[in-house]
């Protein structure tokens, strides 16, 4: 039997997260919810969900839920976390779980006391793609490692209008918030913790970064850089470059369609992988720690530096000047 799943709010991304738990026989969603009692019945009754809660209270209160995704904006992120934990629910929290370290810290302290799993959901990180990725730099196929640039951006206004929330400051929106992170989790999963950020950003009428880049340096003379952007055309990609070689990925986040292409020697060679549903896995992955099957790949350590290196982006964004990261 799956692990029984509840979702905490009716979010656009919950769609992808559900046709990722109907392929799976490890995971099982039972119950959604919503403040709006009606919505939360009509959602259930559209994508054949067993129960409706009003509330997120109710929801917590249900003894069947073993586990909960939360998809509620990036301000409500910890507390409600938090809450499930001390509820009894094991949680999957959408990325980004915070910009604020001391706040991770927060609730892994919970999920410790609580002893319950909970794993920040970037769903990349799962894929396939991503971890011939990561043996393909440790094989030395690019040679030594000097560079790692991510891209992630497209325009929010003409996508979704500018009442959407991932324009509100009050609710932590932002570029480097909704897609920015990944390529800071990706500049940190290849070469490891930064050591200083500098950062540049441009906050629109709405009072979120909608553009922002930032030069990351690493440890072993290694630099990362990024740009992301609520107001800007579509783009996805990711580069590793080394002194022999380079690899790139022009899906990276998505892996709808996964191709690494490995560029040495005045030649390219295409990598392909068969497509799997990054989302599926990471159900899975989290589902199976949960029943003490497998690891968990996305913890408290994850999370905490991504938080660390997340805060000292803006903050160096903020004021125009380099951040320099305190060892953790």
């Amino acid at each position: 039997m799956g692990v029984a799943w509840g979702l905490i709010s009716t979010a656009r991304i919950n769609d992808l997260v559900l046709a990722g738990a109907r392929g799976s026989d490890r995971v099982d969603v039972v119950a959604v919810a919503s403040r709006d009692r009606a919505r939360a019945e009509a959602y259930a009754r559209e994508r054949g969900i067993g129960r409706a809660h009003g509330s997120y209270e109710a929801l917590l209160a249900d003894p069947d839920v073993e586990a909960v995704y939360i998809s509620l904006p990036n301000a409500m992120h910890v507390e409600w976390s938090v809450r499930a934990l001390e509820a009894g629910k094991h949680v999957l929290i959408e990325k980004p779980l915070t910009r604020h370290p001391e706040d991770a810290e927060r609730a892994f302290d919970a999920a410790e006391r609580a002893r319950r799993v909970l794993s920040e959901a970037f769903m990349w990180r799962h894929n396939p793609q991503t971890a011939r990725l990561v043996e393909l730099v440790r094989e030395g196929a690019v040679g030594r490692l000097a560079l790692v640039r991510g891209a992630f951006g497209f325009n929010v206004y003409t996508a979704r209008g500018a009442t959407d929330v991932r324009l509100s400051p009050e609710l932590e929106g932002g570029g480097l918030m909704d897609v920015g992170c990944y390529c800071v989790s990706a500049i940190r999963l290849l070469a490891g913790e930064p050591l200083a950020v500098h950062a540049e950003q441009h906050v629109d009428a709405s009072g979120v970064d909608v553009a922002l880049g930032a030069t990351l340096r690493m440890p072993d003379a290694v630099l990362g850089q990024l740009d992301c952007g609520l107001a800007v055309a579509e783009r996805d990609e990711l580069e590793v470059v080394g002194d022999a070689g380079t690899l790139f990925l022009d899906d990276p986040w998505h892996a709808r369609v996964p191709v690494i292409e490995l560029r040495r020697d005045g030649a390219a060679e295409r990598i392909s992988l068969t497509p799997v549903d990054s989302y599926r896995l990471q159900l899975e992955n989290v589902s199976d720690a949960i029943r003490g099957r497998a690891p968990l790949l996305l913890g408290r350590e994850d999370a905490v530096a991504q938080a660390r290196a997340i805060a000292a982006i803006y903050r160096s964004a903020e004021t125009g000047t380099a951040v320099a990261l305190e060892a953790a």
